[in-house]
């Protein structure tokens, strides 16, 4: 009995982290190329993060109301992100 509340506890992680994870990527493409001002798909693919990084946590491009609002929301979606980790290292 065990067993299988054990296996439908790790399904429900799983289908959390892959929902919340799916749109990581589409986040991170669109953040990227506010920070580096390019449309080129290159980006995403570049070893590229100094500047990602600094435009994460400082504030790059103040006066520019796309990147303020990517970037609150990003922080906010890695925060969440994070917090789903968490949890489930500590309960899981």
């Amino acid at each position: 009995m065990s067993f299988k509340v054990f296996d439908i506890v790790i399904s429900v992680w799983l289908i959390l982290f892959v929902v919340w994870g799916l749109p990581l990527t589409h986040y991170r493409s669109r953040f990227r190329k506010i920070v580096y001002q390019t449309e080129s798909w290159v980006i995403n693919i570049k070893p590229v993060f100094v500047d990602e990084i600094r435009a994460l946590f400082g504030n790059t491009y103040p006066n520019n109301p796309e990147y303020l609002k990517m970037r609150n929301f990003y922080r906010f979606y890695l925060i969440v992100y994070t917090l789903l980790f968490a949890v489930y290292r500590l309960v899981g």
